[in-house]
């Protein structure tokens, strides 16, 4: 670019993004006393950003400007936003809410960049370009016409406006495209958007009036005081640190919670539980992200509070005692909208069930597990043990309108000196009582912060081992293995190295998903998986299986979705000693394959060969792979698939009832692509044996698979099975199908398992479940068949296996 700024071209940052700049805070005209920077984290995990900071240059950038830093600690959540208060002026009336991070920076009202950046060493560069090349810049915003900038600059704010990125925190590397100048919105951790101001008189309340009949609190952003109540637990760890105190005095309404959780930040609270409490602070509806745009539910709490303490030791008050027909089976209103203003139904809506006890210690004893520990010490059990159970010990989700509500999930508070949190699978039992405070999480849904932890029953639960093929079935697995790479560990290798051997009994043909590059997330535009494939097929020799043959497209690098910079992508392994491939050139990341009828008999014009990679259906989304195998002069067509994630849809447990799932659209889109794949190969050939398998990322019930199953031509072999046993997954508690394998008309004997290795566990391979389907393949030519199937009759009748 001659005679201008060359435009920075840094890849997006995967989590933590500038979400908002405001640099007008105290001028002339301005509300806001402080400038302020805000980020926010579009990742799955928490982000540390100890040792980050935040750094500003002047729009111009000229020789003599430097960058000026304000480091950070803490961290910014999932979802969740993190704010930075800068210099403070001599104009405005409002103060910041809470800063997460403090600094000096004045900021120009109109112009300037600011960098978010790993370390907190000043910035050396002058340039877009050289900022770019800086691998110490996570992101970058330059408006106003600012010299340092991603792409084109951001537009000017003003003393009374701020740049903001929209609630999408779309990233496109162009601050143009990607900010807008809008009124300042500041957010902290918290999810708190006004400060108190000093001097404020405060209500007396009650906590039962504070937590009121709707899920907001009547008091919301209001100061009281003389809230009186008892202490009943406290969490002194982490960045959410306070007590819960209770009522002891409640009142008459079974929709008011007599519980309230008091907020004292990184502060380890001077209480104990016994402790009777006399209250003062802020009403606060905290959500982990921005309140306007968050699609979960609020937890009321104290905020900026100070208190006394009367008396030590007192009884606590009585928990409430959770029994099965105590939660209501309908899980929320029908809604169209958002529920917090509606009245609070206890006694017809489980999610109100559970907003009436919000912060209220309860109950529950003999409770079985229905989704297994996890790394957090989270687990989740089932309050309604009746409540859709399937035979391995979880509860089984059958439909958008039968969400198992007995389903609580269990967090201990407990320090880990003290009684270390338990390592439990689905089916095992947390023996006598547990209790403790429940609050909303937006991982999760309503969560028992336990104080008082059941001692673990292992009730043995085993993985599952599916039979052998006999030699005239050809056996077909699918296997999402979670983002496999050759970091990975030899455990995870050996892990499912042995599930492929031993527990899927070494299937003819396998469809693996979530195959990383040889350099897995490191995003440097590698694309080949040679090296990842080699070490899952050298693992599985090691456990006693075959040397398996694989056949896989690379990516266009980037444009799969999936972990920034691990390029997944599906593919083949094959058994050669038992089914060929048929290799036709041609495939390639672009490539689109097509479907030849010769003599009656359909042929792919590439193996493998990718459907429709073109069409906008597999935008940051994989591409099914094709591919032509021949079993015993039989040919057999396996497509591989792994639709787009869930990513997007709004809880079950969320505010907004029903949820909107706008995932949804494009997994249709993909669902009508694919089947129309399916329709040319039937059509070439109506006795073609099709198989489809794969992490179709939706349910049996879902859109998506009603396309893919619409006129017969596929069937979907999940439903056949039991409703209890129709789960692959288990998300939040509720076992679930994400992965399928549907099939033609044509395979004969069709023999269906899922087989249960995984997800049920706490130790894990990886979060799916693997499935497989054993089948005679048909020839086209009745006689034949009869023949073949007679063998496999004498085959079974001697207990002959391949």
């Amino acid at each position: 670019m001659l005679g201008g700024a060359v435009p920075a071209s840094a890849a997006p940052s995967a989590d933590a993004l500038i979400a908002e700049v405001y640099g007008g805070g105290g001028n002339s005209g301005a509300t806001l006393t402080n400038d302020f920077v805000e980020l926010a984290n579009r990742g799955s995990t928490a982000l540390a950003l100890d040792g980050y900071s935040i750094q500003y240059l002047p729009a111009s950038a000229s020789a003599s400007s430097t960058w000026q830093v304000t480091k950070l600690t803490g961290s910014v959540a999932p979802n969740g936003r993190y704010l930075i208060a800068e210099a403070k002026g001599s104009g405005g009336t409002v103060a910041l809410p809470t800063p997460d991070a403090t600094g000096t920076i004045a900021m120009a009202a109109t112009a300037g960049t600011v960098a978010l950046v790993s370390d907190s060493a000043p910035l050396t560069c002058k340039t877009a370009a050289d900022c770019a090349a800086d691998s110490r810049v996570r992101d970058l915003v330059g408006f106003g016409g600012a010299v340092v900038r991603e792409g084109n600059s951001a537009a000017a704010p003003g003393n009374s406006t701020s740049v903001a990125r929209a609630a999408s925190l779309a990233d496109t590397d162009d601050n143009a495209a990607d900010f807008t100048v809008g009124d300042p919105t500041p957010t902290n951790t918290k999810g708190e958007t006004t400060g108190t101001q000093p001097g404020e008189p405060g209500l007396p309340a009650k906590i039962h009036g504070i937590q009121g009949t709707t899920r907001i609190s009547p008091y919301k952003d209001k100061k009281v005081e003389d809230v009186t109540g008892i202490v009943t637990a406290v969490r002194g760890f982490g960045s959410a640190r306070g007590f819960w105190m209770t009522d002891p005095k409640p009142d008459s309404d079974p929709r008011t919670s007599e519980g309230l959780f008091v907020f004292t930040g990184s502060t380890t609270p001077a209480v104990a539980a016994g402790d009777a409490i006399t209250a003062q602070g802020t009403v606060k509806e905290y959500y982990p992200d921005a309140p306007a745009t968050s699609n979960y539910q609020s937890l009321t709490e104290l905020a900026s509070a100070q208190w006394t303490v009367g008396s030590h030791g007192n009884p606590l008050p009585a928990p409430t005692v959770l029994t099965a027909d105590q939660v209501p089976d309908v899980l929320a209103p029908n809604a169209g909208g958002n529920i917090e203003p509606l009245p609070l139904e206890p006694s017809k809506y489980a999610l109100d069930f559970w907003e009436s006890h919000e912060s209220e210690i309860v109950q529950i004893s003999d409770a079985r597990v229905v989704g297994p520990s996890n790394k957090y010490g989270e687990l989740y059990v089932t309050t309604k043990p009746n409540q859709n159970p399937t035979p391995r010990g979880g509860t089984v989700y059958l439909g958008y309108d039968k969400v198992n509500t007995g389903v609580l999930k269990v967090q201990s508070i407990i320090p880990s000196a003290e009684q270390a949190a338990p390592k439990v699978n689905t089916g095992d039992v947390l023996t006598g009582v547990t209790s403790g405070p429940v609050e909303y999480s937006s991982y999760g849904g309503y969560t028992l912060l336990a104080t008082k932890l059941g001692a673990a029953k292992d009730n043995k639960l085993q993985r599952e081992t599916t039979r052998k093929q006999r030699p005239g079935e050809l056996s077909v697995a699918t296997y999402n293995v979670e983002n496999l790479a050759p970091s990975d560990s030899d455990t995870k290798y050996a892990q499912l190295a042995h599930g492929i051997v031993d527990n899927l009994a070494t299937p003819d043909v396998v469809t693996l998903e979530e195959i990383q590059d040889n350099d897995g997330a490191t995003n440097d535009g590698v694309v080949d998986a040679d090296a990842t494939l080699k070490k899952f097929t050298d693992a599985i020799v090691a456990a006693g299986g075959p040397r398996y043959q694989w056949r896989q497209i690379d990516p266009v690098n980037d444009k799969d979705g999936g972990q920034p910079g691990g390029n997944i992508r599906v593919g083949f392994l094959f058994n050669p000693a038992r089914v060929s491939f048929v290799d036709r050139p041609g495939g390639s990341p672009t490539a689109s394959v097509g479907v030849l009828s010769d003599h009656g008999k359909a042929h792919l014009t590439q193996s493998p060969g990718r459907v429709d990679p073109g069409n906008d259906a597999w935008q940051d989304s994989r591409k099914p792979l094709a591919g032509e195998f021949v079993f015993r002069g039989r040919t057999v067509f396996v497509i591989a698939n792994h639709f787009n994630s869930k990513g997007g849809d709004q809880p079950t447990h969320g505010r907004y009832q029903p949820p909107t799932r706008s995932s949804e659209v494009q997994r249709q889109k993909q669902a009508t692509v694919l089947q129309g794949f399916v329709s040319q190969l039937l059509t070439a050939d109506p006795r073609a044996n099709v198989v489809v398998a794969g992490d179709l990322n939706d349910y049996q019930f879902s859109p998506a698979l009603a396309k893919l199953t619409a006129g017969g031509q596929l069937k979907d072999l999940i439903s056949t099975l039991p409703p209890a046993e129709r789960y692959s997954y288990v998300f939040e508690g509720q076992s679930q199908v994400l992965d399928h394998i549907l099939a033609s008309a044509a395979p004969r004997g069709v023999d269906y398992d899922v087989v249960h290795i995984n997800a049920e566990f706490a130790d894990q391979a990886s979060d799916h479940d693997p499935q497989v389907v054993r089948f005679r393949p048909s020839s086209g030519n009745a006689l034949q068949d009869w023949g073949y199937d007679l063998l496999d009759q004498l085959d079974k009748f001697l207990g002959r296996t391949a």
